[in-house]
């Protein structure tokens, strides 16, 4: 296959990009290619032609947005920009109580950044989590769409 026209690329996490090119590159070459020039903190893992009216962000049916609280006392250097540090102990199980109340169809108007472009904030979430491994804490949220 020949990557002419509108491409979708999937990194490690599971992010979905979208552009055009007029590479001719097979499909196996232009993933190299692009993760040879690309920073150390993004990986293509896959990509595929698409028709040339697919957007990644307005054709995605929903997204999950995954939130890490570093609970140890002192917090890590290596994932300091990626996790949010709270020494203090929290309490998981009022938490995965709580965040129940997150599912379903609601007005997010509270959590909406000023000066974004969504007409609506009703979002619905059809999915909210929160689990534990060793001293990180995992909040999942998966969604219609989210704020941007």
């Amino acid at each position: 296959m020949h990557l002419v026209g509108q491409m979708q690329v999937y990194t490690l996490s599971g992010q979905v990009a979208n552009f055009k090119t007029e590479s001719t590159l097979e499909t196996e070459k232009f993933i190299l290619a692009l993760n040879a020039n690309l920073k150390n903190s993004i990986v293509i893992k896959n990509a595929e032609e698409m028709p040339e009216e697919f957007h990644a962000r307005y054709n995605c049916k929903e997204k999950t947005y995954r939130y890490i609280i570093d609970n140890s006392k002192y917090g890590s250097a290596i994932y300091r920009y990626l996790e949010y540090h709270v020494p203090q102990k929290l309490d998981i199980a009022k938490m995965q109580e709580a965040i129940k109340y997150f599912e379903g169809t609601h007005d997010f108007k509270a959590f909406k950044a000023s000066g974004t472009s969504s007409k609506s904030s009703v979002r619905t979430i059809y999915k909210a989590s929160v689990t534990q491994s060793k001293e990180k804490i995992i909040i999942e949220l998966t969604g219609n769409r989210f704020f941007i």
